[in-house]
């Protein structure tokens, strides 16, 4: 079934109305809401239990996204000379030239002159309502005070894809979401971490598998805190953000990385706005956000100063609460777990270390990334070079690359031991310190 017979179902509830308002007539409705499963839509009201109400408030809201002229088609023909029809609400946009439906249309379409009926209408538009919850539409905030209801009906940009094209589209990093998706063609047994490190690792797994019973099987939702905060510290390149990616990965969910130089803001209350729409995005979403090189959003609250500082504390406090009433995971990577603001640190329910690997470590990530193809006929010795020189998983692959650039270079299949020390000595140059033999 298309959307048009919603869209019939509609036009009927309308034309009911408007028949009673300028004629007097009580006509019942021709047609009950379609049931319909083989549609987004459909699919959605069923699986929602959506009463008739909440059925004809979704469509209020969709409807300017498949037809632009429909209610000025309704309504026209009760209009013959034109004229204006505050009652019905509605307002214009920029771009679109159609009647944009608001909280007034979706009033008067269902209680008409009701004053009653209107105002137990409101409900649907509560924060502890399902349209609120899921983020499927609400009304927007009206400017200079006016009307609340006067406010425009949005449905939210998802659901409107979801409706209109059967799909939703993920999110590309922009000012409006400063997050990109990261995923990794690697395997848990690419990374090479202490049993400590991979202990904290599985318990976010079984959050992730069990949270959703433990909260509704268990009934422990408002016992427990919703969502689940973790902490990843440790030098760079120790397998924070791999770690990351493959939680999404096994687990079937979106990683997305906050991009801080978009989120942070100089101007004041912008910082705020830029969370509260990345926030408001994630809501309801099985993603895993992942906020790397954290300290710069999340770093300790200073002494209030002057107004910058007044400021910068309440950014630290609004994150406080964001990211406790968020309901997903979230990690945060930082490579001082010192300098964490402790109000945050507190609020952890996993704080988990990535230490530099040791020899047996080192010698373990040598052999996953060395290339199979250049280690036949190689006199290199791994067991030595592990042991010799302190190195990062991050810095193997580096000097794994290198070195393999220069082989084919010299249009050879064998990575030699001369080039894999350059390489080394290049990632010990990078972080400032003299190679040797340790």
């Amino acid at each position: 079934m298309s959307n048009t017979k919603y869209l019939d179902f509609l036009r009927n509830v309308i034309e009911v109305r408007l028949e009673k308002i300028f004629k007097g007539n009580e006509t019942p409705l021709s047609s009950c809401p379609p049931s319909d499963t083989n549609s987004e839509l459909g699919r959605f009201i069923n699986l929602q239990s959506l009463n008739d109400e909440e059925t004809i408030i979704l469509l209020l809201a969709l409807v300017p996204h498949l037809d632009p002229g429909f209610f000025q088609s309704v309504i026209a023909p009760f209009l013959p000379n034109g004229g204006d029809f505050p009652e019905f609400g509605g307002t214009r946009g920029k771009n679109h030239r159609g009647i944009l439906p608001t909280g007034e249309t979706a009033l008067f379409v269902l209680a008409g002159n009701d004053l009653e009926k209107r105002i137990a209408l409101y409900r649907y538009f509560d924060e502890d309502h399902l349209f609120a919850k899921k983020n499927v539409l609400f009304i927007e905030l009206p400017e200079h005070h006016e009307p609340r209801m006067s406010g425009r009906l949005i449905l939210d940009d998802e659901y409107a894809e979801l409706f209109t094209t059967g799909k939703i589209s993920r999110p590309k990093l922009s000012s409006d979401f400063p997050a990109e998706r990261i995923t990794t063609e690697m395997n848990w047994d690419d990374l090479v971490l202490r049993e400590k490190t991979m202990s904290g690792i599985k318990e976010i797994e079984t959050w992730l598998k069990y949270n959703d019973e433990l909260l509704f099987g268990w009934k422990m939702q408002g016992k427990i805190k919703p969502g689940y905060r973790v902490l990843f510290h440790g030098p760079s390149g120790t397998g924070k953000t791999l770690t990351a990616c493959l939680l999404g990965k096994y687990t079937h969910r979106d990683v997305y990385r906050i991009d801080l130089s978009m989120v942070v803001s100089k101007y004041i209350g912008e910082t705020e706005k830029n969370l509260s729409r990345l926030f408001d995005k994630a809501d309801n979403k099985e993603w895993i956000l992942f906020f790397d090189e954290a300290d710069a959003l999340f770093g300790k609250r200073t002494t209030v100063n002057d107004a910058h500082d007044k400021y910068a504390n309440q950014e630290v406090s609004y994150l406080l609460q964001r990211i406790e009433s968020h309901g997903g995971l979230i990690i945060l990577a930082s490579n001082m777990k010192s300098n964490l603001d402790t109000s945050f640190t507190r609020r952890f329910n996993s704080i988990i270390e990535f230490d530099h690997p040791d020899a047996s470590e080192r010698l373990q990530l040598w052999r996953n990334y060395f290339p199979r193809v250049a280690m036949n006929g190689t006199r290199i010795d791994l067991e030595e070079i592990a042991r010799k020189y302190h190195l990062t998983g991050a810095n193997i692959v580096n000097v794994i690359q290198f070195a393999g650039l220069q082989t084919l270079e010299k249009k050879s299949r064998h990575i030699s031991s001369d080039d894999l020390l350059r390489g080394i000595r290049k990632e010990y140059e990078k972080e400032g310190k003299t190679m040797r033999q340790e």
